[in-house]
This record gives structure tokens, sequence and C-alpha cells, in this order.
């Protein structure tokens, strides 16, 4: 089997609560995400997504991610989409990094792979370990009240894990963060996310302010280092995201900072085959984690879902569902949740259908 061509899509993500404000000011409505389909000469076609929080969530962004799939797509043509390894290959030896990019590539390879053997991703990944897992939602940063009462909407919908963006004042935070711990039941799993967001100084401060609460603590800095200085003055278990981006991060996450927890987005590391290299690695540490990803929409969904079914379940933290926070939807709003717990789809590769009518024309088509 040969790749034949490689189609691009772009379409806007909406928030369904509003705005998504982050630490520093980081804050928007939607965001762009990029839709990869791949094409073969035998008639399969696989679908993959990656999306960025903006351009100051990571060092990445919409354009750099189409612009280096463009790069990227020339060196895959006539390349077996089912042999990963060598279109990983492929890839590094004409970009280094460049991991959002690539990762949308290696979803629609997987989706190949499951079609191809006519098994879901899940089952290429070891098999399902948990028919369902528990999900995730972000409480954007905003009044502590705002805050409390945004917990308590979607309590309603059957979460009871919340990720609290904090970053800002340190003092602020902690109202913020202690407003929601109230307005939500005791076996909640709180995790207070500065998203990098404080130095060194106010996350010393926000985690002395926080001691006593039952709940985690997310990057409080953009490095680990500074992180693991914070740590040392904390009592609160630490979870690492941001600045996690290979195996040596990941250690220096567990062994410098004193992390117990670890973020794995499939777009930082380069789509599902670096998520699965990540997590076995965390587990073999003894780590929990929390598979999703940066952004995006039905496709990434899809792509977290395969991955967190297949996680060793006492090592799933949770898991995010991203069609859940936005509103379009590009293959029908599938999979979905039920009740603050999600699924894989149990169809061949990704097990969804995306409608490729309805994206419009593409923004560029490598062939």
């Amino acid at each position: 089997m040969k790749i034949t061509a490689i189609d691009v899509y772009g379409y806007e993500l909406t928030y369904a609560h509003g705005e998504y404000v982050m630490s520093k000011g980081r804050a928007a409505q939607s965001q762009a995400s990029t839709l990869v389909r791949i094409r073969t000469d035998e008639g399969h076609e696989g679908w993959g997504e990656s999306s960025t929080l903006g351009g100051t969530y990571l060092p990445a962004f919409a354009e750099g991610t189409r612009e280096g799939i463009r790069v990227l797509s020339p060196f895959l043509l006539g390349l077996d989409p089912t042999n990963l390894s060598t279109v990983h290959r492929a890839m590094d030896a004409v970009l280094l990094g460049q991991n959002s990019a690539k990762s949308a590539i290696d979803i629609a390879c997987w989706d190949i792979l499951g079609k191809v053997a006519n098994l879901p991703i899940s089952s290429l990944l070891g098999g399902v370990t948990q028919e369902d897992f528990p999900l995730y939602e972000a409480v954007p940063l905003a009044s502590p009240e705002q805050m409390a009462a945004f917990v308590k909407m979607r309590g309603e919908a059957g979460i009871n894990r919340f990720q609290v963006k904090v970053g800002n004042d340190p003092y602020d935070d902690a109202k913020r963060t202690r407003s929601v711990v109230q307005a939500c039941p005791d076996d909640a799993v709180i995790i207070a996310d500065s998203n990098g967001g404080w130095n060194v100084q106010a996350g010393i401060i926000a985690v002395r302010e926080l001691a006593g609460l039952n709940i985690y603590v997310e990057q409080p800095c953009r490095d680990t280092a500074d992180c693991a200085i914070v740590q040392k003055m904390s009592s609160l278990p630490l979870v690492m995201d941001e600045s996690v981006v290979n195996s040596a991060e990941l250690y220096r996450a567990k062994y410098e900072a004193g992390a117990g927890s670890v973020n794995i987005k499939l777009a930082r590391v380069g789509g599902i085959t670096g998520a699965v290299r990540m997590r076995g690695q965390a587990q073999d540490l003894g780590m929990t984690m929390c598979i999703e990803d940066v952004w995006g929409g039905d496709v990434t969904t899809a792509a977290v879902a395969h991955v967190a079914a297949s996680t060793q379940p006492e090592s799933l933290l949770h898991a995010s569902f991203f069609n859940d926070w936005t509103k379009e939807h590009v293959a029908g709003y599938v999979p979905r949740s039920r009740h603050g717990r999600g699924r894989a789809p149990n169809g061949p590769g990704l097990g969804i259908s995306v409608d490729a009518k309805a994206l419009g024309p593409a923004l560029f088509e490598v062939a």
C-alpha cells in the first residue's frame, strides 16, 4: 500500500462555554484546528487532527502546523501508511520537532492501519483494559463565584473531575480553588493548573496558600527545574504537563520535580505513537496520567479515547473529550461521553466517519 495524496482542511472549533481563559491573559472563544486526510492507492483513507491553543500555550501555532504538514507531505508520498516506523523516520529526517504537524499525520496513519486490519486502534494498542473511563473538564479562569457556578453546572452533566485554571496572583488563585472545592462533592478530583503561569516565588506562595486542600497542583512554573523548587515547598501531589516533551523530561518530572502524574497530550509528543511510548514509560515509573490533547474535535477525541481505553486502569487518572468542550462536529459528535465517562469507538481504525463534504474545500492537497 502506498500514500497517494494528503489533503489538509481547516476549521474553527468554538468553545462551548463562551471564553476559555488560562493564566497570563491567554483567552479565546475559538481555536483553529487542522484535519488531515491521507489517501492510498488501495482506496483506504485515514483522518488525523491537530489543534493548538493559539500560539502562546506551546511552541506551536495553527499556521505553523499546516505549513509543517505541507513540508512533510511530499516525503510521505509512496510510503506505506501502515508502517508507522518508516513514516516517522521519514518525517524526522525532514523536520526536527514540529510534533503538532506530525501528530495529525500519525493519527491518520493509525486510522488506516486499523481499517486495513479491521480492528479498532485500541485493539492494536494491546486491547481495551476498561470499557469506560473517567473524564475531566477544565474550569476557565474567572472570579471565584463564576468558577464555582461552572463546576456546579458541569456537575449536573456527571462531571466530577475538574482542572481549575490558575496561574495569576497566587492569593486570588487560592480563593478561586477554594471556591471550587467548596462547590464540589467530597469525592471530586480537583487539579489547580497554572499552565506554567507562576514564577518560582508566586508558585511557592500558591502552594502554601493551598496547603491542606484535597487537590493536585499542575505545572506551577514553565520549566521543570522551577517546578521542582516549588514542589519542595509543597505537600500537595504534583502533575506535570507542558514541559514533559520527551522521555528525558518525563524522568526529570518524577525524579527531580517529584511528580506522581503526567499529562500526555498527543500533539505535544507526535501523535498516538508518541503518546503510547510515553504512556508505557510512565506506567513503568509508577506514575498516573491524563490522556488528552492540546485541543480538538471529534477526530482528536476518538484518538484520545483509543489510547485511554487501552491504558492500565490503575494508571489512568482521567482523560478529556474535547468534542464535549466544543460546538463543531465533523464526525457526528462521535465518540460521545455519558455521565462524565468516555468510551472508545469499536469500529475499525478511529471508528468514526468524517463528513468531508461538510468541511468545504481543502486548504491544500499534496499528491
